[in-house]
């Protein structure tokens, strides 16, 4: 190439790189105001976005306003233009936009805000404090009784009226985790669950980057796309849910797999770390048969087989049968459905009143074959973190039981895998769901 032609070519670049930092700079300061936002309307109370609970972020009432809906989705959708933004310009590696520096203390700052703020958009977390109250406090199996059960105890007015009468659908390894908070009080139990939380996503962050650096992917990228992700900080942070926990888990395994690749024991490792993660959330188990399949070895089956027999002797000491029956609980809250998810939609589509028995059965079926034809590509030399996360992907796409923190559970694998396209479909489906979200913004206020 001419002289005259290399400067031609590289006069946009020059161009792009003085505007380009500063616009960078801006989508960051856009994300940190519209998480602010939502955390000091939210501390202002009496919102139906912000569920019923204790005064924990008392402190920074009088700041903001009252969270109407029309306020949070105008917030909700500058942060997602803002973090797409972010993530196309941060893709254009040659300009150097955002240093390893600037992306951790823009995720820093993030989980900071939402961190100190009130409980966010769902009544989960109270559910997790009831059971443990309900074992620690009152002697009860939460694997048998409701938070009903406990209608005297301070935390059951905080419950969500779908979740009152319902058991636990959580692994033992997570109920015995929450035991320890009980004794703290109501209070001090929902700050532990918000430090959980916390701790739990700075882990997945961590791993996450660790497992971008081994694939030789930009670290600096992965981390945004994952803890500046608005579903992630919003509603799945916000909310302080168990899933950041299997999703530390998931990351963990998926490291020791890539790190030390060939490591019968680190495989091992990976596999049990697969299992206990399922004792937490039984979804995360998604991901070993890819392994196993892509591996062909028997480490992973006795690692697995080691921490499933570890996980029995546990939950049936401390929780009898029911402690160790998965099944029954996920057939349960399999028959669920809720006004977010794509079958729900799809049934009103066509005029449907709502998702019919007939209906889970096709959707059922059309996960096996999904996952059937996945583990065949696998078996051909398909890479299994992108086969995992496309069965996770579509795990929350066939549940008739779709909410905002499941569709957050491929994107850690997304953003290390070799199929940008598993990315690509993760965050069309996050865009669906803001879509169905901000919808109420398109009707005229009276």
């Amino acid at each position: 190439m001419s002289v005259a032609a290399q400067s031609v070519a590289s006069a946009p670049r020059v161009r792009s790189g003085r505007w380009a930092p500063a616009l960078a700079g801006a989508l960051a300061l856009l994300l940190v105001a519209a998480a602010a936002e939502i955390v000091l309307d939210g501390a202002a109370g009496h919102s139906a976005l912000i569920p019923k609970s204790p005064a924990i972020a008392g402190w920074l009432s009088g700041v903001g306003e009252r969270l109407g809906y029309r306020v949070f989705l105008i917030a909700l959708l500058v942060s997602v233009g803002a973090y797409t933004g972010l993530l196309a310009l941060a893709r254009r590696r040659e300009l150097s936009l955002i240093s390893k520096r600037s992306a951790i203390a823009l995720v820093g700052a993030l989980h900071l805000i939402v961190f100190v703020g009130p409980i966010l958009l769902s009544t989960d977390v109270f559910s997790y404090i009831a059971y443990a109250r309900m074992g620690v406090e009152h002697g009860l199996n939460p694997y048998l009784h409701g938070p009903s059960s406990i209608l005297g105890d301070p935390v059951y007015s905080y419950v969500g009226k779908d979740w009152k009468h319902v058991a636990t659908a959580y692994g033992p390894f997570y109920t015995l985790l929450s035991y320890p908070l009980a004794p703290l009080g109501l209070t001090g139990a929902l700050w532990g669950m918000k430090l959980e939380a916390l701790l739990a996503s700075v882990g997945t962050l961590a791993l996450t980057w660790r497992c971008a650096r081994a694939r030789e992917l930009d670290p600096v990228w992965a981390i945004l796309a994952v803890g500046a992700n608005p579903l992630y900080v919003i509603y799945g942070l916000g909310g302080a849910h168990n899933d950041l926990i299997m999703l530390v888990a998931m990351m963990g395994a998926v490291s020791l797999t890539l790190v030390t690749p060939g490591s019968h024991g680190r495989e091992a490792g990976a596999a049990s770390l697969i299992v206990a993660g399922a004792l937490v959330k039984a979804t995360v188990a998604a991901l070993l048969p890819f392994m196993i399949v892509s591996r062909r070895r028997l480490a992973p089956i006795l690692g697995a087989l080691a921490m499933l027999a570890l996980g029995a002797v546990i939950g049936y000491a401390a929780f009898g049968i029911h402690g160790i029956d998965v099944v029954s609980a996920l057939n349960r809250d399999a028959a669920f459905v809720s006004t977010d998810s794509f079958a729900a939609e799809i049934a009103h589509l066509f005029g449907k009143p709502g998702v019919f028995p007939i209906d889970h059965d096709l959707l059922k079926a059309g996960l096996v074959l999904i996952v059937l034809h996945l583990l065949w590509r696998t078996w051909r030399g398909y890479d299994w973190i992108a086969a995992a996360g496309w069965s996770l992907l579509a795990i929350s796409v066939t549940s008739t039981w779709l909410l905002a923190w499941y569709i957050l559970w491929p994107l850690p694998l997304a953003v290390v895998c070799r199929d940008r396209r598993l990315l690509i479909a993760t965050l069309a489906v996050q865009g669906l769901f803001v879509a169905h979200q901000i919808t109420p913004l398109l009707v005229p206020v009276s």
